[in-house]
């Protein structure tokens, strides 16, 4: 059984037992947070699809760690004009595991 969520502007595809990066949350690491937000659930040809939600499903997971991720630099640079921009940036993230699917 896997769903698909939704949570930080982005969608992934969870199943039990899953340890994935969202953006972060804010939660306490080793602490249970309930994502609602559930798109789809089920396996196989019994899908659940919401519209945009399916009501009364929902995905408990648990904080595993908060991190900030790779340095991505951001260059930018106008030909003939003499200017340049140099700009790095680390995005935070949150990593989680998935302990059970309700539908």
């Amino acid at each position: 059984m896997y769903a698909i969520i939704e949570t930080g502007g982005k969608q992934y595809k969870v199943q039990e037992g899953l340890v994935f990066s969202v953006e972060k949350l804010v939660a306490e690491a080793g602490s249970e947070v309930v994502l609602d937000k559930v798109l789809a659930v089920g396996s196989g040809a019994d899908m659940t699809f919401g519209q945009p939600y399916v009501q009364s499903a929902k995905v408990t997971v648990e904080v595993v760690e908060h991190g900030r991720g790779e340095k991505i630099i951001v260059f930018k640079k106008r030909r003939r004009k003499d200017s340049k921009k140099t700009q790095g940036h680390r995005q935070d993230f949150t990593k989680l595991k998935v302990k059970t699917i309700s539908a």
